[in-house]
């Protein structure tokens, strides 16, 4: 990342650190195993093709996400868990709005935020390929918590065109949904 991009990010997350909330990228295997297993999506583009996946687990102070896609648009995207496992081409607006069980406003330098599934952008690189590997802080796989990917009816992973400024409510003006992954 450059220049100011950079420096965001930088804030924010020094910021969820100081708070305890939200997501951070991690590295490493966790200290304990998990008591949920690991749950494994795939990633479509708004033509229904397959383009990626994403792996979820469960680890001490929240979910660890691993993911790679290809074919999207080189730069900055936004991406968040959204309320609804339903991902209909081509728009995935079924996916609903951003899992949000507490009632908070968007974004991870939001004062009055984040969303349980408000994450840190997600960057391609010229070849279209983006990975991440992050701890979500904000959600659980455990079933029957308000904050569960595994909530009855499923919740959806869905990556933006635009970057995701991390304040403007509800999602960081971070444009078009691109692509959408069910997580059940």
């Amino acid at each position: 990342m450059k220049g100011k991009q950079y420096g965001l990010l930088t804030l924010g997350l020094l910021l969820l650190a100081a708070t305890g909330c939200g997501s951070k990228p991690v590295s490493g295997r966790a200290a304990a195993e998990s008591p949920e297993p690991a749950v494994r999506t795939t990633i479509v583009n708004t033509e229904g093709k397959t383009i990626g996946s994403a792996t979820f687990t469960q680890e001490p102070g929240g979910v660890r996400v691993r993911m790679e896609v290809s074919g999207i648009t080189p730069g900055v995207h936004g991406f968040h868990f959204h309320d609804t496992g339903k991902c209909d081409t081509p728009d995935f607006t079924t996916a609903g709005p951003h899992l949000n069980p507490t009632s908070k406003k968007h974004g991870l330098l939001s004062m009055e935020g984040p969303h349980a599934g408000d994450m840190p952008n997600l960057t391609a690189g010229a070849d279209g390929v983006a990975k991440a590997d992050w701890l979500a802080g904000g959600v659980t796989l455990a079933k029957g918590k308000p904050n569960s990917l595994h909530k009855e009816g499923g919740t959806a992973i869905v990556i933006h065109e635009k970057a995701d400024d991390g304040m403007t409510d509800p999602a960081g003006n971070s444009g078009a949904r691109i692509a959408c992954g069910v997580i059940r």
